[in-house]
């Protein structure tokens, strides 16, 4: 089989009989991109790469590098299989995830901030060890983020969309009776209509004093002004690469709240990423070009 396929790096090894196109999502797209079969996204690198999908006339398959492909199945014309990136940002995830609660837990901005200083002035911190951990969101990810915490001897509570039983996971329709025994909340979770506002006013208020917030998945599953209002009280805090709105504006009065940590989105591009995306490309084409079964298909 011969095709033609839109890479976003030239070092993804490519089968024989192939012909390759390369976008990296800067600048303007190739010429004469009308027979590309396969398109394999560039990463985060904005609105752009995806608005080329509808104008490949001869597009049979677009492989997602993210985990979460919800903003791409709108732009997907009939016929057109989706893949997205399951697994690539397991490691990577988790850990920035355990970096923001060791950050909050340990309390590292303030010693930052005293080292800038020249200040010594000790205090004795919170820990992970033994702290109960809600973990909300138990695909891949969750599940490697569950392995650090488990090693870092955290108590862990699993929840997932639906309850699980035999895999000892919780339903989300359980979060009102699991909140208020939870010192940290991981929320691991994508932009659905299901998970937009899950943990607003109500929800915030079930945690205990001194309770954590990480998310690591999508910001939309937070109310942003409900978190402020807790956390500028200094009753919660918070551990956030991902917020909403995004990019969180200057003025944002959450940038300065004690006790919010927060990075810009970045959990899931480590060093370690970029290697296992390649090899996943490769991967799939190798199984394009053979007929073969693709992996991490996504059900639309």
């Amino acid at each position: 089989m011969s095709a033609r396929v839109l890479l976003p790096w030239t070092d993804i090894e490519v089968p024989e009989g192939v012909e390759a196109a390369y976008y990296d999502g800067g600048g303007s797209a190739p010429r004469e991109l009308g027979d590309v079969e396969f398109y394999v996204l560039p990463y985060d690198r904005g609105p752009e790469p995806p608005k080329l999908i509808p104008e490949l006339p001869s597009l049979r398959v677009v492989q997602s590098l993210s985990a979460g492909v919800e903003t791409l199945v709108p732009l997907l014309p009939d016929g057109v299989r989706l893949a997205n990136g399951r697994g690539l940002h397991d490691l990577s995830v988790a850990e920035h995830a355990l970096a923001l609660i060791h950050a909050a837990q340990r309390d590292l901005p303030r010693w930052f901030a005293q080292q800038a200083r020249g200040a010594w002035v000790r205090e004795h911190t919170r820990s992970l060890a033994d702290s109960r951990v809600l973990l909300v969101g138990y695909g891949s990810i969750g599940q490697a983020i569950e392995r650090q915490l488990v090693a870092a001897e955290a108590v862990v509570t699993r929840v997932a969309s639906r309850p699980r039983p035999d895999e000892r996971v919780h339903g989300v329709s359980e979060l009102a009776a699991l909140l208020p025994e939870a010192d940290i909340v991981v929320l691991v979770l994508p932009d659905t209509p299901g998970t937009r506002g899950l943990i607003g006013a109500e929800q915030l208020a079930a945690l205990p004093d001194g309770a954590l917030l990480v998310n690591v998945g999508r910001g939309t599953a937070v109310d942003t002004d409900a978190l402020l209002a807790e956390t500028r009280t200094g009753r919660l805090r918070a551990g956030l690469d991902v917020v909403d709105p995004e990019p969180l504006p200057a003025d944002h009065p959450l940038w300065t709240v004690p006790g919010v940590v927060i990075t810009p989105h970045i959990a899931g591009g480590s060093a370690s990423f970029y290697p296992r995306a390649k090899k996943l490309a490769a991967e799939q084409l190798r199984r394009y070009v053979h007929g073969e079964e693709l992996l991490n298909l996504v059900e639309r």
